[in-house]
């Protein structure tokens, strides 16, 4: 059996066995979505939101990327956010990140990958140069790429609040709750690295909108 056909055949016995247990399940699942939860994550195939946080199909409504970024010219990121916040009314964003990553890594050499790439690590090499003192003064190469995971966390958490979707939110509903979260690949357990309550000041001015 291919690889592919073994996805579907495992898709119909996990089909059977939520119907076997509930045997409404879909149909209360299809009739409508109202997550609590944003998730923003990164693409690894290892971090998924729902298995690594114990919640259900329908809980967490999820947007992946490389390194769950969140970049203000993404209008694929934007889009998700926009409808989780002003259409679901999600009480809680999260940016959750992962020791061990993949792009953070690439993003910390000097590699060429191909130009695509190349803007997209730009981001996180961003974050590594404003806070050069503080990696560099680790010695150790593994915790320093961990270091940057949590760093990189807290900036896309707070590039949450510098967007309008947000403030707009916060100013009509004083919601939702940012949280910047890193997960261990080697014992499963998240880190809490930042935590905004709406309203709270963690950006600079600049980036505050005034007619809102």
């Amino acid at each position: 059996m291919k690889s592919y056909s073994e996805l579907l055949e495992a898709n119909k016995e996990w089909a059977a066995e939520m119907l076997s247990v509930d045997p409404s399940f879909f149909n209360k699942l299809a009739e409508t979505q109202t997550p609590e939860f944003l998730w923003i994550g990164c693409s690894d195939s290892r971090v998924p939101a729902n298995q690594i946080t114990g919640t259900n199909p329908g809980e967490i409504f999820v947007h992946r990327n490389i390194a769950n970024l969140v970049v203000h010219t993404d209008v694929n990121m934007l889009s998700v956010l926009e409808y989780a916040v002003v259409h679901l009314k999600v009480k809680h964003v999260i940016v959750c990140g992962h020791y061990g990553c993949g792009g953070v890594k690439a993003a910390m050499g000097n590699n060429d990958f191909n130009q695509i790439l190349n803007m997209w690590l730009r981001v996180i090499k961003d974050v590594y140069k404003d806070n050069r003192a503080e990696l560099e003064a680790i010695a150790d190469e593994n915790e320093r790429a961990d270091r940057l995971v949590e760093l990189n966390v807290r900036e896309q958490a707070e590039k949450l609040c510098k967007t309008s979707i947000i403030q707009k939110a916060w100013s009509n509903r004083q919601g939702p709750e940012i949280h910047g979260w890193v997960y261990g690949l080697k014992d499963g357990k998240l880190k809490e690295v930042i935590n905004i309550k709406p309203g709270e000041t963690v950006i600079d001015p600049v980036y505050v909108y005034d007619n809102i």
